[in-house]
């Protein structure tokens, strides 16, 4: 067996079938490619041709646990490649950043010069890139975008995106019209980088707003296994821990608003330093919490971590849930969107000056940024998603 990828970013996959008919026209029979078929057979016309070829596409839709596994791996790959040119690294981690689509092509024998023009076509059809096994990427053109070594022989490579990664869904409603222009306005004001192309969040009305005891709870809960994490994270008194944490989660209740992830990091034998890190993060995801909770006066612009001392004596000061609960006052659920609506493009920024190697605009912190969002978009009840699955996609 022989085996070429071609990777795209498409808005669907329903005329792929046809551009293989194209592509394949002449002295081949094509088996396949109706609309929602995901497989297709290619045998050459003639009796000395025996070389059959098979094309399994995918899609995000059709196959999202691939793209959710592979494409990081992917583009772990190709950053451990020693590129001549670090432009050309961005610019071809951006393209891997935005594949949603695959032609994954099998050749019974090896294939010569002949098929893989004809892969190389197909490749341009569906505005795409090509895959060979050793990691050589091709671009449309049939040029080297890269060498296994980090060479090039098409340096002027443009990573192509299609709107659908771009924009989400292409949808405007006058709030979130309105809303998404105070949110621009702000990032003027604080010379935050943006693009006007990044979508609207959904109006009010399509929104689940969780209520405050929901929110009360989680914030409750979070604070709590907070603790534990950082002693895992300095290697502390872990069995002293664990009894001190669980007491207080029955003290106030809240065991059952842990997340499936907290609930393995009490659990485990010997915790993950790095799952415990990225759990004390989240003191930024509990602030936001507080701040929705009126708790909070504000929530400053996110170029700095909370005020920690704060934020435990928040719920360390009561003696139970009911106490906690009754500090608190749920905010206006448009103030919530609205902050929602601001982090969502502040993370753009972040993650636009990342991948272009340089400093974020402005000071930002981006770990502030993601665990204020996580909260901001768990709060308003975004896509229905749970708290470890928040997407950050920008």
């Amino acid at each position: 067996m022989a085996y070429f990828t071609i990777f795209a970013s498409r808005n669907d996959i329903k005329d792929i079938g046809g551009l293989v008919h194209e592509v394949f026209a002449d002295g081949f029979k094509v088996t396949g490619g109706a609309p929602g078929e995901k497989e297709m057979t290619v045998h050459p016309k003639g009796w000395f041709k025996n070389n059959k070829i098979t094309i399994r596409v995918a899609s995000e839709d059709t196959d999202p646990d691939y793209f959710a596994n592979n494409i990081p791996g992917m583009m772990g790959f190709y950053d451990r490649i020693p590129f001549t040119d670090e432009d050309l690294k961005r610019r071809v981690m951006i393209q891997i950043s935005v594949i949603n689509t695959m032609l994954a092509i099998e050749t019974e024998k090896e294939y010569g010069k002949d098929d893989l023009e004809r892969f190389i076509k197909l490749a341009a059809k569906v505005d795409g890139i090509g895959f060979i096994p050793d990691g050589t990427l091709l671009d449309r053109d049939g040029r080297v975008i890269v060498y296994p070594d980090g060479s090039s022989d098409a340096a002027d490579f443009s990573p192509r995106a299609c709107t659908r990664k771009i924009r989400g869904e292409d949808r405007t409603t006058p709030e979130g019209a309105e809303r998404k222009q105070r949110s621009l306005a702000y990032l003027k004001e604080k010379q935050v980088p943006y693009v006007e192309h990044l979508p609207e969040l959904p109006p009010l009305s399509e929104l689940k707003v969780r209520s405050r005891g929901e929110i009360a709870r989680r914030a409750a809960a979070l604070l709590i296994v907070i603790q534990y994490a950082c002693d895992v994270a300095q290697e502390g008194d872990l069995a002293e821990s664990k009894a001190f944490v669980t007491g207080l989660l029955d003290r106030f209740g809240v065991k059952d608003a842990l997340t499936e992830a907290e609930k393995d990091l009490l659990e485990q034998a010997e915790p993950e330093y790095q799952d415990a890190v990225n759990l004390v993060w989240q003191y930024e995801a509990y602030w936001a919490l507080l701040w929705a909770l009126g708790v909070v006066d504000s929530l400053d612009f996110p170029d700095h971590p909370c005020e920690s001392k704060a934020a435990i004596e928040a719920v360390s000061s009561c003696s139970g849930f009911e106490e906690f609960l009754e500090r608190t006052a749920l905010r206006r659920a448009e103030d919530m969107l609205d902050e929602a609506d601001k982090i969502y493009r502040l993370h753009w920024a972040c993650v636009n000056d990342r991948i272009r190697g340089r400093e974020p605009a402005a000071g930002l912190n981006e770990s502030v940024v993601m665990e204020r969002r996580r909260a901001l978009f768990w709060m308003i009840g975004y896509r229905d998603e749970a708290w470890d699955d928040i997407s950050m996609d920008t």
